[in-house]
């Protein structure tokens, strides 16, 4: 194991969270924000910082994938993330590495992967395409153990660990936290919560997280328990901006505390609205890197998404404020019943084994 990337060392990077008292207040305060400012105030507050806008400014006559900080946790890491879902659905294995590497060498250095991914295939390919160039990328791959307990949980590590083909991840979140009674599972004595705090402190893993892409109030009962997350994944897109938002409720929360966003369904999940010619890709890329966010996670199944992809983070620049108003503007009649975002509206993104938990069909 590079000693540079340890996670042994990681205590040092643990931030210190508010406290329940703060955060509640700190919910209020936002609420009292976006009350009195609108979306507009909304875009204006959540602009970029000045680290996050320069960054990719100074990258694009390079060609280099601009990167930014992964919240508190002293790392950068690239603005796009390779999604693993869509890349492990891929007819051949011989292609999926090509691409995977071509991603590599273009300078993503973020790998996203899940437990139950494909049934255990994406990590698989994962494990075997990285071999030799693991120290080359920060790894994330998350446990869905959907309710059970810790011991499920630190079974479904050791799966991912050995099908990755690594000694210990950058990254590992509680998936698909999308049901109300999800966090009450999460924290239960024995829950998957003490599972990411056991992992971290046996060097397992680096730095923990959730993700979910249902409600943005089930993400703030998730951050109600004052927990040390590094960072928490979430459903960012134009749509989003004006129909159960994400970007409104939760991410000044993340943003707040130090927490990473990571960023997901920018495109909405099966791309419908640009083959519809109501946004481009570029647009909806574009605007989700120009809230505060880290990385985007981009499902990537062919050279084609990936080159189109690459193309529009390099050439990056940030929307202002008034942009990204008149953006929600001109698709807000599309977004307020959410058929451009059917991981809200429906059960079509909910994953099996979860439902199976649940006692769903």
């Amino acid at each position: 194991m590079d000693s540079k990337n340890s996670p042994r060392d990681s205590a040092d990077f643990w931030s210190r969270s508010l406290d329940r008292r703060q955060m509640l207040k700190s919910l209020g305060v936002v609420g009292s924000v976006l009350a009195l400012s609108g979306p507009r105030g909304l875009a204006e507050a959540m602009a970029p910082t000045a680290t996050h806008a320069q960054g990719p400014e100074r990258s694009a006559a390079t060609g280099a994938v601009p990167k930014r900080a992964l919240g508190k946790t002293g790392v950068d890491v690239s603005v796009l993330c390779f999604g693993g879902a869509h890349w492990g659905r891929m007819s051949s294995e011989a292609e999926a590495m090509r691409v995977l590497h071509e991603a590599i060498d273009a300078g993503v250095t973020f790998m996203d992967n899940a437990w139950e991914y494909n049934g255990g295939r994406s990590e698989e390919w994962m494990g075997k395409a990285l071999q030799g160039r693991r120290q080359q990328v920060f790894l994330m791959t998350k446990v869905c153990s959907h309710g059970r307990d810790k011991k499920v949980a630190m079974q479904q590590l050791e799966d991912s660990l050995r099908r990755l083909r690594t000694d210990y991840l950058d990254l590992w979140q509680i998936h698909e936290v999308i049901y109300d009674d999800d966090p009450d599972r999460h924290f239960a004595p024995g829950g998957a919560a003490e599972a990411l705090l056991d992992a971290k402190r046996q060097g397992k893993v680096r730095f923990i997280g959730f993700t979910g892409h249902k409600d943005p109030k089930i993400h703030l009962k998730m951050l109600a328990h004052n927990f040390p997350f590094d960072t928490c994944q979430l459903p960012l897109n134009v749509f989003d901006g004006t129909y159960r938002s994400f970007e409104q409720e939760v991410l000044p929360v993340l943003n707040h505390r130090g927490i990473a966003p990571l960023a997901m369904k920018t495109l909405s999940g099966n791309g419908e609205p640009i083959r519809q010619g109501i946004i481009t890709a570029e647009e909806a890329l574009r605007y989700v890197l120009s809230l505060p966010v880290v990385s985007i996670v981009s499902g990537i199944d062919s050279r084609e998404v990936l080159q189109q992809n690459l193309n529009i983070v390099r050439r990056f620049t940030p929307m202002t404020a008034a942009e990204m108003q008149a953006l929600r503007v001109r698709v807000a009649r599309y977004a307020m019943d959410g058929r451009f975002e059917l991981f809200k509206s429906t059960n079509r993104y909910d994953g099996r084994i979860g439902r199976e938990q649940h006692g769903l069909s």
